[in-house]
């Protein structure tokens, strides 16, 4: 009988229940009935992974409406693997049934609408439901292994059998591994350890980048000033653990606090807070995307031959990309708002340099009005040069800003912001193969297209109203007084202006980095030889995944998917019929895996050794028996994570099943205006 080959995936989240999602989808033309064994690592419960899991607040919300959140591909993907479609959040959702005992959670189920914004929870009852349906469709000859535990270190030799150590457990060997490790935690930078030092010796409170879910937050003391430092969705969480969570509540738009509030001193870079989500749908002609940043401009800028400069070889590309999508609405859906024929503008445009002098003439003598053009600085740095005199003007300032913010967002005669929110999705999936470009991009992608739901903005609104949240402006800094024992906060909105306290939040996720990550993982990863990117990233190949090393060569074995590489996307889900460059990724690794692991087997080589380290690969340790159901699965590893079961597809498919209705798996409805 021909031995099992063995795929470990580390990492079963909604990046790895995608992958395994493509396996399934793929497995058929390319594997047919061979014997696999597929092993899933992750000590959080799979589908849901770390951030979806159902231990966290429920008053933590996605920042997607329902309709707006698929794992499901669609004729829209790129990619060379066959369309597999499924139910979107909001149509899984009603046909869901009794997927939950949590009366609060099956509640929203059952009251879920398409442009509700679902909580975390919620979210992660679906993308278990999603590895569930993964799970059951790959071929009987697949068996799945489940293991709750990390994994520590990848080993074995580039021609051989790689070896996954896992945390308290035996190892598992593997011909091949693919990490889909999601969001990591990391270590202090400098000035991190600095602070937490300066807090220690005064016995402060110093609160370093992480996942807010996952902070002690009973550490801040009621009523005292806290400094926040970090505006985007880390302090929205903040915010609303610490006034909901503490027993306030809104009424009729205001807060009513509960007394158990500290008082949150909040400032960034740019001073506000990341842009409301849209909330309104598409309507009419789309403007036809990628269309001056797509692949052969992209194969042009690698094709240079040294290394790209985002400000310089990109950005202008972006800004023509971008301008294009926001132009195309002006003149198809507003056209009052334009003074020139869409044709002979059209044209012009094409034909202009990026960034040229004539292509800001040709805009200016098309929109009459400044505030109809597309400005990507001014919307990046609002408050770049604008002062105030007291911080009172500065909360009223800011309140206005946001109110304005607000209307605009909610408001279809403005529907050029969608466009360009349709460019950016598109401008992300072209620069996921260019590699490593920098952090700018990222934080202006999910300050413009990945902000807060709305109802969270108005939240900040009253809470600002009640004193509760203080706005410090733009180009916050924090000091340290070893005389007082204090933090002082200081920005360039309101010179002179200074917030002092006994406790500092940084509000924002940990750099994923090779220079700070705590995955001991990566960090053997890069000893044992990957090759780190400038800003830290894993250095993987766009086209499949696989890794790279420190001499440009591809790893046969050993693949990395997520926002720890170089070829890091928006996330691991996306809006239906929007192209879903995520999809496409775990499309082609998943065939690049098949393909592989077809290879191996037929050389005769799924038992290559020894290893490096003198060892022999050895059996895979007999598992536990089956649960009953995925939920038992589940709840099971969240009350004592530790060695998973082993599902073959039969098992995992009638657990589905036990747990609710599968809902059918035509493709979710497709709104016609919310495309």
């Amino acid at each position: 009988m021909t031995p099992a080959a063995s795929l470990v995936v580390v990492g079963a989240g909604p990046r790895g229940t995608g992958l395994v999602e493509r396996l399934a989808a793929n497995a058929p033309a390319l594997w047919d009935d061979r014997p696999l064994d597929l092993h899933l690592v992750d000590p959080y419960p799979p589908g849901g992974g770390r951030i979806w899991r159902d231990g966290q607040s429920p008053l933590l919300w996605m920042n997607s409406m329902a309709e707006d959140v698929t794992m499901f591909t669609d004729e829209t993907v790129r990619m060379e693997g066959p369309v597999r479609p499924g139910p979107a959040l909001d149509a899984w959702a009603a046909g869901a049934g009794s997927v939950t005992d949590d009366p609060r959670l099956r509640a929203e189920i059952e009251g879920l609408r398409g442009q509700d914004f679902p909580s975390r929870r919620l979210q992660g009852t679906y993308l278990r439901w999603v590895y569930a349906r993964a799970i059951a469709a790959l071929p009987p000859s697949v068996t799945v292994h489940e293991h709750r535990r990390r994994a520590l270190r990848v080993t074995g030799p580039r021609d051989g059998r790689q070896r996954v150590h896992l945390e308290d457990g035996p190892p598992l060997d593997a011909d091949l591994v693919v990490l889909t490790l999601g969001h990591l935690d990391g270590e202090p930078d400098a000035e991190q350890r600095r602070l937490a030092r300066f807090a220690r010796r005064h016995g402060l409170v110093h609160l370093p980048p992480d996942f807010t879910a996952d902070t002690d937050l009973d550490v801040l003391p009621a009523g005292e000033p806290v400094i926040v430092r970090g505006f985007g969705l880390a302090f929205i969480d903040l915010m609303v653990l610490l006034t909901e969570g503490r027993g306030g509540r809104y009424e009729n738009g205001a807060y009513v606090p509960s007394g158990r509030e500290p008082v949150l001193y909040v400032g960034s870079r740019r001073g506000v807070p990341y842009h409301s989500k849209i909330g309104y749908g598409w309507q009419g002609e789309r403007p036809a995307l990628p269309r001056f940043f797509g692949p052969e401009r992209t194969a042009e800028l690698l094709g240079r031959g040294r290394p790209l400069d985002f400000r310089r070889d990109l950005w202008p590309h972006i800004d023509k990309e971008l301008g294009h999508a926001h132009y195309h609405r002006l003149f198809t859906a507003h056209p009052g708002r334009t003074a020139s024929d869409r044709a002979s503008f059209e044209e012009k445009y094409a034909a202009a340099a990026p960034g040229s002098a004539e292509l800001r003439e040709l805009i200016a003598a098309a929109v009459p009005d400044p505030a109809d053009r597309l400005d990507l600085d001014a919307l990046d740095r609002p408050l770049e040069g604008v002062r105030y005199d007291s911080a009172e003007a500065l909360q009223e300032a800011t309140r206005a800003y946001i109110a304005a913010d607000l209307a605009r967002r909610h408001d279809p005669e403005h529907s050029e912001d969608l466009a360009v929110f349709f460019g950016l999705l598109s401008v992300y999936g072209q620069l996921a193969g260019i590699g490593d470009i920098g952090d700018h991009w990222h934080g202006f992608f999910s300050y413009l297209a990945s902000g807060p739901p709305g109802p969270r903005l108005r939240q900040l609104l009253a809470l600002s109203e009640a004193g509760i949240v203080r706005f410090l402006g733009a180009g916050t800094t924090v000091e340290t007084d070893e005389e007082k024992g204090l933090f002082r906060a200081l920005g360039t909105t309101v010179p002179g202006e200074r917030t002092e306290a006994r406790a500092l939040v940084e509000a924002r996720l940990p750099d994923p980095s090779t220079r700070h990550t705590r995955s001991a993982l990566l960090r053997a990863l890069y000893e044992d030889g990957a090759a780190a990117t400038a800003s830290g990233l894993l250095a993987v190949d766009p086209g499949d995944g696989r890794i790279l090393g420190r001499d440009g060569t591809r790893h046969p074995r050993r693949f990395a998917l997520g926002p720890h590489t170089s070829a890091r996307t928006s996330g691991a889900f996306t809006r239906p019929r929007t192209g879903g460059v995520t999809f496409a990724q775990n499309d082609a690794t998943a065939r690049a895996a098949l393909e592989s692991l077809l290879r191996i087997t037929a050389a005769g080589d799924t038992r290559l050794g020894p290893h490096r380290d003198g060892s022999h690969p050895g059996a895979v340790p007999e598992s536990v028996d089956a649960p009953e159901s995925v939920a038992e699965s589940v709840a099971a590893s969240e009350a004592a994570p530790g060695p998973g079961p082993v599902l073959g597809p039969e098992s995992v498919s009638e657990a589905a099943l036990a747990s609710g209705p599968v809902p059918a798996l035509e493709p979710a409805p497709d709104p016609p205006d919310r495309s």
